[in-house]
């Protein structure tokens, strides 16, 4: 028997059958940290860059949004989720980095740290493709589940 839950008594893969769980209410956060380089950085005014493409911060949020949203769409085992509530928080955190904060909020059957981590790598990459004209030295350092509730255990990670 195989300890992972997405795959059958064949090792044959397969969406977990969650219609026997209790529906609780369900939150996960995700942080990205990255590399922008203070050549990007110092072209931003009042923690924004507006850009030929848009404000880069708040584009990239919405990306974030939509990427939550879409989550099921590109991991094959994840359940499609009505998700009650997405908040994206992005910040200069030194002269070179920033960080991003993404907070999903269900009430569910299943986890949404996929959505979560999900909605920070989207945020994340919208700003390299805002960004690369002025600098493609940009590096996603580092994306990590940082706090889970609901379900059969919370998390806390720092």
């Amino acid at each position: 028997m195989s300890d992972f839950s997405h795959l059958n008594k064949k090792n044959n893969p397969k969406m977990v059958n969650v219609s026997d769980k209790k529906i609780t209410k369900r939150t996960a956060i995700a942080k990205a940290t990255m590399f922008l380089g203070d050549e990007i950085i110092s072209h931003f005014t009042n923690d924004e860059l507006i850009t030929k493409k848009g404000p880069v911060f708040q584009t990239a949020i919405i990306a974030g949004i939509q990427g939550v949203k879409k989550t099921s769409e590109l991991i094959p085992m994840c359940h499609p989720l009505l998700i009650n509530g997405v908040a994206i928080d992005i910040n200069i955190t030194d002269a070179e980095h920033i960080e991003v904060l993404c907070k999903v909020t269900i009430e569910g059957k299943t986890g949404v740290e996929m959505e979560a981590l999900t909605g920070a790598n989207i945020a994340c990459l919208t700003i390299y493709d805002m960004c690369k004209s002025i600098s493609q030295k940009m590096v996603i350092k580092e994306v990590k589940l940082i706090e889970k509730t609901g379900g059969k255990s919370d998390i806390k990670n720092e």
